[in-house]
């Protein structure tokens, strides 16, 4: 069988956070279609760009990992989701650990985490949400080694 096409990544990502709103109300997808921009604003291939748009999809369960595993997608696609993944009850350095050995993810982590924390954003959140959600990034960040750590 044929590989999924990018615009059929798309579709797919799409229609799964179709109904799914993020922390003050928007629609998901607006944040799927930022992190996509923001990996393809930083050089990032075309691997890169599917994983960006199911980077959310497991964690939301929009999509599992046996989806995911038999997926028509390179393995380099899935490797990237599946490190991009945060599990329940993970760690955040566990997490990172995955993202940092996995070629590739830490450039859609950085366009996740740009979006996330894009002052305009959280200006749209609740004080305590706000509070909490920056120091969130702010560790991922710093564990990540990328700048505003």
């Amino acid at each position: 069988m044929p590989e999924l096409t990018l615009d059929q990544i798309e579709a797919i990502a799409c229609a799964g956070h179709a109904h799914q709103k993020d922390n003050a109300g928007r629609p998901y997808v607006e944040h799927v279609q930022a992190v996509v921009e923001g990996v393809r604003n930083r050089g990032g291939s075309d691997e890169q760009i599917a994983a960006a748009w199911l980077h959310d999809t497991i964690e939301n369960d929009v999509l599992s990992f046996e989806w995911l595993a038999s997926a028509e997608l390179p393995q380099h696609v899935k490797d990237l989701v599946d490190a991009m993944t945060k599990r329940p009850d993970e760690g955040d350095e566990s997490y990172t650990q995955r993202i940092l050995a996995t070629p590739g993810a830490l450039l859609i982590k950085e366009a996740d985490l740009a979006h996330n924390a894009d002052p305009d954003r959280l200006a749209l959140l609740d004080e305590p949400t706000r509070t909490q959600v920056s120091q969130k990034y702010t560790t991922l960040r710093r564990l990540l080694g990328l700048p505003g750590g």
